[in-house]
C-alpha cells in the first residue's frame, strides 16, 4: 500500500495560493553517484512549478508526480489567481543511463482540473488516476470544486520524450454532498473500486468519504461517510485499508475537541464495513501536545496492523510521528518521535515504511537551517533512533517539503521540495541514496 500525501492544514499558509515562475520543457540532469542527497530535476515554468506532492514509484523505478502550477499558459483566468500561471502538470521522470529525464504527461486547463496537490496512484497497464483541488465547473466556487481524473498513455512512446497522454475526467465535484473542493489522493481495492476522501464538501461542509465504483465507461459515487465537526473530526485525508477492505483508517486534520484555537485538533479514524454500510469508530483525539495536532498525511498499515502516521503541531507543538496498535480488543496510542522545532513545522506528509522496520519521512520547518529535513526513524531495542538524512537549506536544493517520501527497490529515496531550486522559487524533485 503506498503512503499518499495531502496538502497541510488551512491555518498555514497554503502554498497553492502564491508563487512565481520561469521557463523550459525538458531538463537532463545528470546522477550524482558520489553524493547521498541529489537533485533530479528542478522546475522552471512550463515543465510545472511548486511539487507539493510526494512521488509514486512504479514497478520500472519510473517516478510520476503532480506540480501545483505551471504547465500550459493557455488558461482561464482563475489560474491566474494569486500571482498563479498554469493550472498545474502530471510529469515523469525516468533514468537513462547515469541522467535523469523528465516529461510533462499533461497540463491542466481548468475546466478538467486545476491545483493537483496529491499523489498519483498507477492502475493497470500503467493508467495512472489522481485529483485536483479545484477545477472542473461548480455553483458554489468560481474556481470549481475539484475533479477526479486519469491518464492513459499512449499506444506507443513517441521518438520525442515530450508528449501527451489522454487525460479523461471521471467525475467532477459540486462541493455538496459528493464533495469537493480538495479531494485527496485514490486508493483501489482487488475489484477496481476507487476510495478517497474530500476535506471539505457534504451536508455540513466538513468533509466525506467516497467510494467509486466502476460501471461500463462510467464510475459511479457512492458516500460511505459525512463528517459532522466537532467531536466527529472534519477535514478528512487519505484513508488507507486493511487486505479485505473492509476496514478504512484515515485522520480528520481538525475537529474532535475543542482545542487548537476551537478548530480541535483532529483525530484518527475507523471506518468497518457493516452490511451495506460502513460504521465509524474514533480512535484517538490530538491535544497539541506531545501527540502533535493537526495530523496530516495518509496513515500507513504494516503486517501486524500496527497504524503509523504524522502530525505537524499546532500551537505548542513541533509536531510527532506516532503509532497506533491493536491490543485487547482496542487500540494504544504512542508517540515516536517528537520533533522540537516551530509550532506547526513538522511532518506534514505521512511516514513510509521499508522492509526493516525503518520509517522515512520529510518535515515542513524542522532541520539545521529551518527549511526542512528528510528523516529516518530506526527500530531499536523497544524504542527508535531518529537519523536526519538531509537538512533543506532552502537554495537549490529545495526548502519545505510538505509530501512524503518513497522507496524503490534498491531503498533509495524519492521526494519533493514546494519551495527552493535552481532559480529559488520553483521547487524541486529530489533523491536520497543509501
Amino acid at each position: 500500500m503506498n503512503a499518499l500525501t495531502q496538502t497541510p492544514h488551512a491555518r498555514l499558509r497554503p502554498l497553492w495560493l502564491g508563487g512565481m515562475v520561469a521557463l523550459s520543457l525538458l531538463v537532463v540532469v545528470g546522477a550524482a553517484h558520489a553524493q547521498t542527497f541529489a537533485v533530479i530535476h528542478s522546475f522552471n515554468g512550463p515543465d510545472g512549478y511548486v511539487p507539493m506532492a510526494g512521488l509514486t514509484v512504479d514497478a520500472g523505478g519510473n517516478l510520476y508526480g503532480t506540480t501545483r502550477s505551471g504547465g500550459s499558459f493557455n488558461l482561464p483566468p482563475f489560474c491566474q489567481v494569486y500571482a498563479e500561471i498554469g493550472c498545474g502538470t502530471v510529469f515523469k521522470l525516468w533514468k537513462h543511463n547515469s541522467s535523469w529525464l523528465l516529461a510533462t504527461l499533461f497540463s491542466f486547463a481548468g475546466r478538467d482540473g486545476a491545483y493537483p496537490t496529491t499523489p498519483l496512484t498507477i492502475g493497470p497497464g500503467g493508467v495512472v488516476f489522481g485529483t485536483t483541488s479545484v477545477g472542473g465547473t461548480c455553483s458554489s466556487s468560481p474556481y470549481g470544486c475539484g475533479t477526479v481524473f486519469r491518464l492513459i498513455p499512449p499506444p506507443q512512446t513517441p521518438a520525442s520524450l515530450i508528449f501527451s497522454w489522454q487525460e479523461s475526467v471521471l467525475h467532477v465535484f459540486t462541493g455538496n454532498n459528493d464533495g469537493g473542493p480538495r479531494p485527496g489522493a485514490l486508493i483501489f481495492d482487488n475489484s477496481g473500486n476507487m476510495y478517497g476522501t474530500s476535506f471539505f464538501g457534504g451536508p455540513t461542509g466538513n468533509g466525506l468519504v467516497f467510494e467509486f465504483t466502476p460501471s461500463g465507461n462510467d464510475w459511479t459515487e457512492n458516500v460511505l461517510y459525512t463528517f459532522e465537526g466537532g467531536t466527529d473530526g472534519s477535514g478528512p485525508r487519505d484513508p488507507v485499508a486493511d487486505s479485505s477492505f473492509d476496514h478504512l483508517f484515515g485522520v480528520t486534520g481538525g475537529g474532535g475537541n475543542s482545542g487548537c484555537d476551537r478548530l480541535g485538533c483532529g483525530t484518527i479514524y475507523e471506518l468497518t464495513r457493516s452490511g451495506s454500510g460502513w460504521t465509524k469508530t474514533i480512535l484517538h483525539v490530538f491535544t497539541d501536545g506531545a501527540d502533535g495536532a493537526w495530523p496530516s498525511g495518509t496513515p500507513i498499515l504494516d503486517s501486524a496492523g500496527n497504524l503509523y502516521g504524522t502530525a505537524p503541531g499546532a500551537f505548542s507543538s513541533g509536531g510527532a510521528v506516532w503509532e497506533l496498535s491493536p491490543s485487547a480488543g482496542g487500540w494504544t496510542f504512542s508517540v515516536l518521535y517528537t520533533f522540537n522545532g516551530c509550532s506547526n513545522c513538522g511532518p506534514y506528509g505521512g511516514v513510509t515504511m521499508d522492509a526493516a522496520g525503518n520509517l522515512y519521512g520529510t518535515t515542513f520547518g524542522d532541520g539545521a537551517f529551518g527549511k526542512g529535513n528528510v528523516f529516518r526513524l530506526s527500530p531499536s531495542n523497544g524504542g527508535w533512533t531518529y537519523s536526519d538524512l538531509h537538512d533543506f537549506t532552502g537554495g537549490s536544493d529545495g526548502a519545505s517539503p510538505q509530501g512524503g517520501v518513497s522507496l524503490d527497490s534498491h531503498n533509495n529515496v524519492y521526494g519533493t521540495a514546494p519551495q527552493g531550486g535552481i532559480d529559488g522559487v520553483n521547487g524541486v524533485a529530489w533523491e536520497i541514496t543509501p
